[in-house]
């Protein structure tokens, strides 16, 4: 792993992510070739892309 991605890994580490309807997501992740967070270890066709809390909607926040 290259250096100077340690510290944002470290620094990313117990962050919550949630699916676009505010529910939490508590499992595993994999990142896209676009840099998009989804769930699941690999990408299946039950994979769906994962959101920050400040990025959810008002009505996903109020869920969360």
């Amino acid at each position: 792993m290259v250096g100077w991605l340690k510290p944002n890994l470290a620094k990313m580490k117990g962050v919550k992510h949630y699916k676009r309807d505010g529910t939490e997501h508590k499992g595993g992740t994999h990142k896209m070739p676009n840099g998009h967070l989804h769930s699941n270890k690999s990408h299946t066709k039950t994979s769906v892309r994962l959101f920050h809390f400040k990025d959810l909607s008002k009505k996903a926040k109020l869920k969360a």
